[in-house]
């Protein structure tokens, strides 16, 4: 029983490749009568000829990998790939620990805990890269004394 050619009509019909044409295996008989497009088209509308849906990859294994990534798993050394900063660039962190230390030293200035020429100062040492945390910016005032002496 050869029904290539009815299957590459109904392939054409119904806009799939010939390998999604599904042809009932009860019916064989019938389609192999069948030569013109048309009549593919009846036997498709009384479901003797369908598509079969399309084979996708799965995404359940995708998903359950995100659910994981989204509660902090699989974030190590080892699945990380490119250089260094390439996470988390150069100029990033730079820009987010001099804004986090002027800020500090501005709160500080502006609560006069210390002085203005301090403030310079320190501004100026955080802009040449001499701190690395805010934690080493009040480090660096205590051990050099530079908070505003209060009296009374």
């Amino acid at each position: 029983m050869n029904l290539k050619n009815q299957r590459r009509l109904a392939a054409s019909v119904l806009k799939i490749g010939v390998n999604r044409v599904w042809i009932d295996p009860e019916s064989a008989d019938e389609v192999e009568a069948v030569i013109t497009r048309q009549e593919i088209k009846k036997l498709i509308n009384e479901g003797v000829i369908q598509a079969l849906p399309e084979k996708k990859t799965s995404r359940g294994r995708a998903r359950e990998r995100n659910a994981q990534r989204k509660a902090k798993r699989r974030r190590g050394a080892g699945t990380r790939k490119g250089a260094k900063f390439s996470v988390v660039p150069r100029k990033t962190r730079w820009q987010n620990r001099i804004r986090a230390q002027r800020k500090k030293l501005r709160s500080l200035r502006d609560r006069r805990i210390i002085t203005v020429s301090t403030y310079r100062l320190l501004y100026r040492k955080a802009k040449g890269g001499e701190f690395r945390s805010l934690a080493e910016v009040e480090r660096y005032i205590t051990e050099n004394n530079l908070r505003r002496r209060t009296f009374g």
